[in-house]
C-alpha cells in the first residue's frame, strides 16, 4: 500500500481533480500537514475519485469518514486533526469552517449525547475508548480554535462558543460571556441565534438547576427532548447539538449534510449574521 508521501507525490504529478471543495481541502491539508497525515486524508489525496461527487456529496462522505453515523471509531481521533486544520485556515469558506467546528463538537460529545438519547438504557454501538480519545483530541486543540475568535465571522464564533462550553475553564468562561454579550443584545429570544447564545451563557454558569430549567423550556417548545432522568449535562449537550444544526441551516442555502444527526423539529424565526 502506498505511503501518504507516495500518494501525495502521485497527486502532484497527476493533477488529480475532483469537486472544487475537495481540491481546496487537499491544498490546505498539504500545507498544514506536510508530513504524516491521518488515514482519512486518502479522501483528499487518493487518485480514485467518485464521478458522482459534487461539493455537497463529497463533504457528506468526508465528514462520515471521520465520524461515521455519529459514532466514534478507533481512527476517529486521528481524523479530527483534519477538521481542526480546516477550521483554522482562512482559505476555507466560513460555511465549511462552521461545519468543521460542528464536527468537532459532535465527536467530543458523542458519549453524553448518546447517553441522553438512550436513557435509561445504554447507548448502542458505543466504543468508550474511541469516544474518550476523540474527546481528548478535540480538547487539546480548543485553545488554538478559540484563539481565532477575533478573526472569525459571527457564524463560526457561535459554533466556537458551543465548543467552548464543552470544555469549560475558569479562563474561557468569563471571556465567553463578554464575547457573547453583543449577540445577546442584537438577537432576541425566540430566534435561533438569540436562544443559542442565551443557552450557552446558561451552560457557562455550570449551575445544574439553571441548565436543567433552560433545557426543559427550550425542548418543550422547539426541540427533540430527552428523558427527564438523564444527566443534566448530557441533556444540555444533546440540545446544544440540535441548536448548532439550526444555526448551520442559516448559512447560505443551508449546510452540506450535517456531520451528525440531531434533527431540528421546530419552525422558528431565523435571522443569522452573514459570514
Amino acid at each position: 500500500m502506498d505511503t501518504y508521501a507516495e500518494i501525495e507525490q502521485k497527486w502532484r504529478g497527476m493533477n488529480v481533480s475532483g469537486p472544487p471543495i475537495r481540491r481546496l481541502f487537499r491544498d490546505v491539508v498539504a500545507d498544514r500537514m506536510p508530513d504524516r497525515k491521518p488515514p482519512q486524508a486518502v479522501m483528499l489525496f487518493g487518485t480514485d475519485i467518485d464521478p458522482c461527487w459534487d461539493d455537497r456529496s463529497f463533504l457528506a462522505d468526508f465528514y462520515s469518514e471521520i465520524l461515521h453515523q455519529d459514532d466514534c471509531m478507533p481512527d476517529t481521533a486521528d481524523g479530527l486533526s483534519l477538521a481542526v486544520d480546516l477550521a483554522l485556515d482562512a482559505r476555507i469558506p466560513a460555511r465549511q469552517r462552521f461545519q468543521a467546528v460542528r464536527l468537532l463538537f459532535s465527536a467530543a460529545t458523542v458519549a453524553e449525547r448518546h447517553l441522553a438519547e438512550a436513557w435509561p438504557g445504554a447507548p448502542r454501538h458505543a466504543d468508550a475508548d474511541s469516544e474518550a480519545r476523540a474527546r481528548h483530541a478535540v480538547r487539546d486543540r480548543v485553545p488554538e480554535l478559540l484563539a481565532r475568535w477575533p478573526e472569525e465571522c459571527p457564524a463560526v464564533r457561535l459554533a466556537l462558543a458551543g465548543l467552548a462550553v464543552v470544555f469549560p475553564t475558569d479562563r474561557t468562561l468569563p471571556a465567553l460571556a463578554a464575547r457573547l454579550r453583543v449577540f445577546a443584545h442584537r438577537y432576541p429570544q425566540g430566534t435561533d441565534v438569540g436562544d443559542h447564545v442565551r443557552f450557552v451563557l446558561v451552560m457557562a454558569t455550570r449551575d445544574d438547576d439553571r441548565i436543567l430549567a433552560a433545557t426543559e423550556k427550550l425542548t418543550d417548545a422547539f426541540w427533540t427532548g430527552t428523558a427527564p432522568g438523564a444527566p443534566v449535562r448530557a441533556r444540555a449537550l444533546h440540545l446544544l447539538g440540535q441548536m448548532l444544526d439550526g444555526l448551520g441551516s442559516g448559512l447560505g442555502n443551508g449546510p452540506e449534510r450535517p456531520p451528525a444527526g440531531h434533527g431540528r423539529t421546530g419552525h422558528r424565526p431565523h435571522r443569522f449574521p452573514a459570514p
